[in-house]
């Protein structure tokens, strides 16, 4: 399968986030609608962020499996990172959001209904959004791709805050203390907030053309070694994330005696063990003769 293909494939998750999500609005607001509970109103109101989020994942990623054509030469993986953006402050907004009702509610309470049955449905809900969560980590994490992480982590973010209303509002039936039922709905948009500051933090250093990780580092390091030497060199070496896709380049110093054929069989080696090593990664390399004193104006040599 070829990487476009694998990236289309990936809508097939952001569907399964969309189709969760409305499952999840309709079970959240039911659970809310009989119990009265502003800590469940708010998990249903972060439901809703949920559907906004898995169609904007959806929307991105379908633009970032686009191919690479005369406008885009290196494709439209970027896409991604507006996915994250937007997800994470929609994250910022919906915790907002609670943090207001729930202050509402704690100032003017009211009385809880049905707690039995709204919990019960609530836990259902939340059973479906943790399965959910997990199969998006997975893909995502093995596709590199940050708009299913986003997605995963704002869903596993529901799912913990569903967790802190569940046992809010249970306590709540058992103590008889309401306050207790918002003062759970202001730490749940606490746990929130912090969670959607991270997404957007990430999806702006991907803006940003961070490196790759420093674990993909060591792997460009130990390719390189294998063939620096006496007679070959490495140096001005570069790289940069762009969602799911590795960038890597770098000047190949060679005995200027070498023959353009010596030195472009030596390139497409090395060229391709990075990619073996690093699947998907684009690698460019510029060849240099060894004992060109312009060859050290750049950088210094590949350490």
């Amino acid at each position: 399968m070829t990487v476009a293909n694998k990236r289309t494939n990936l809508t097939r998750y952001a569907w399964l986030s969309v189709a969760v999500a409305i499952l999840t609005i309709g079970l959240k607001s039911t659970a809310y609608f009989l119990t009265g509970s502003v800590g469940l109103l708010s998990d249903a109101l972060e439901s809703i962020v949920n559907l906004v989020g898995a169609l904007m994942a959806l929307a991105m990623l379908t633009i970032a499996a686009r191919p690479a054509d005369k406008n885009h030469a290196y494709g439209h993986n970027k896409a991604e990172y507006f996915s994250s953006g937007v997800e994470g402050t929609l994250i910022l907004i919906a915790a907002a959001s609670i943090a207001f009702t729930a202050v509402e509610r704690l100032i003017n309470p009211k009385p809880l209904e049905q707690i039995g049955v709204g919990l019960i449905v609530s836990v259902v809900a939340s059973a479906a959004n943790l399965f959910v969560a997990l199969v998006l980590r997975r893909v995502g994490k093995q596709y590199n791709s940050i708009t299913l992480t986003a997605d995963s982590k704002h869903l596993m973010t529901d799912v913990w805050t569903s967790v802190g209303v569940i046992v809010g509002v249970g306590l709540v039936a058992l103590i008889r203390w309401q306050p207790l039922d918002s003062i759970v709905a202001i730490l749940v948009a606490i746990n929130i907030i912090n969670t959607g500051y991270k997404i957007v933090k990430d999806s702006v250093s991907g803006l940003m053309d961070s490196s790759i990780s420093s674990e993909d580092l060591k792997v460009v390091d130990g390719v390189l070694k294998t063939h620096e030497g006496q007679e070959i060199k490495f140096h001005a070496l570069r790289t940069r994330q762009s969602a799911s896709v590795k960038f890597i380049s770098m000047h190949v110093l060679v005995p200027p005696a070498w023959t353009v054929e010596d030195g472009h069989k030596l390139v497409n080696q090395i060229e391709e063990e990075l990619r073996n090593a690093l699947p998907g990664c684009t690698v460019l390399t510029h060849l240099e003769p060894l004992n060109d004193p312009s060859s050290y104006d750049e950088m210094d040599f590949y350490q």
